[in-house]
């Protein structure tokens, strides 16, 4: 859908606004019902906050997804789909904020939501690779915006990053005004989450900050799979905190599908940095993930499966030599 630099710039405007608008009235919403989370030994915040405000995010972006769909492009289906998965993960985490449910049940539907999302892929003419991909990422995601959604402006901040580094790294049609839109409504939200929380996502808005993630990915144009891993960078920071501080707790027997402050921002908050500082650090990654992702864009084949594996593998070794640095720590108190 061809959109002119004036209109682009109302519509990021008004959604702005109106994410700002829904997300005080989200929060007036949540202390009315005492959808609060208390501080506690698995928290990383030290005040009662309320919770549920990505609702916000999720009620801007998601009628424009099917705003987008029913402009009959050829990636309609990919839109259209995408937005019921949205609307599936962003009602489980609604549901999710009012009273706890089965993690069980949560991945059902998250499921369910990536399929829908693999689906519109497909019948979009997109090669089969791209579709597991997409669902898989989707499924990921999902849960993994979750998991990396523990302190002030993370989550938000790392979408509008992504959202930004997709549109520097090519994504054209309706996946730009998508990005646009995304990073826009996040933009509303923020300032009642960063620096100081007056709000959290709540899992209406982690689980959905993921999907939108994961929905900026199907609309990439399609390419090859090894030019596809370039679309992987931006979201490394999440990824390989995610990744590692799940396989380390599988490895210690740990119930890993419970709250925990294990995650890396986590520690770090721990050993007494300030949220904004740790964001800070998380989005200066993600800056330099999608500087090499765009100087890479060009690149052979080779070339490109190099720097992917580089930048990962340093991203594990800091993770690594951060954790090791946290057990000294933690033996030596």
């Amino acid at each position: 859908m061809p959109a002119s630099l004036p209109f682009v710039l109302a519509l990021c405007v008004a959604v702005c606004l109106a994410a700002s608008v829904l997300t005080a009235l989200a929060r007036r919403y949540a202390m009315s019902r005492q959808l609060v989370d208390m501080p506690g030994e698995r928290r990383s915040h030290v005040v009662a906050t309320p919770r549920g405000g990505g609702v916000a995010i999720v009620a801007v972006v998601a009628p424009a997804m099917l705003w987008l769909g029913l402009a009959s492009t050829p990636s309609s289906s990919v839109v259209l789909l995408g937005a019921c998965g949205l609307a599936l993960v962003a009602a489980i985490g609604w549901v999710d904020d009012h009273r706890p449910l089965s993690p069980w049940g949560r991945l059902a539907v998250h499921i369910l939501a990536a399929a829908l999302l693999a689906a519109g892929v497909a019948w979009a003419g997109d090669p089969v690779w791209r579709a597991l991909m997409v669902f898989a990422l989707a499924l990921g995601l999902v849960n993994v915006w979750n998991f990396m959604d523990g302190i002030n402006g993370l989550a938000v901040v790392q979408l509008i990053l992504v959202a930004l580094g997709f549109l520097l790294l090519g994504i054209h049609g309706d996946g730009a005004l998508l990005a646009t839109i995304a990073a826009a409504a996040c933009a509303g939200f923020l300032p009642f989450n960063f620096p100081a929380a007056r709000i959290f996502l709540g899992d209406v808005g982690s689980g959905a900050l993921g999907y939108v993630a994961a929905c900026l990915i199907a609309l990439m144009p399609s390419t090859d799979p090894v030019h596809a891993l370039l679309w992987l960078l931006p979201i490394s920071t999440f990824l390989i905190d995610a990744a590692l501080t799940l396989l380390s707790r599988i490895i210690r027997g740990e119930r890993w599908w419970t709250p925990h402050i294990q995650h890396m921002y986590q520690r770090c908050v721990q050993a007494g940095h300030a949220h904004a500082v740790v964001t800070g650090g998380y989005a200066a990654w993600t800056l330099l993930s999608t500087f090499v992702a765009i100087s890479m864009a060009g690149a052979p084949q080779p070339a490109i499966i190099g720097a992917f594996a580089t930048w990962y593998l340093l991203g594990v070794t800091i993770w690594l030599i951060h954790r090791i640095r946290h057990v000294r720590r933690m033996r030596l108190s």
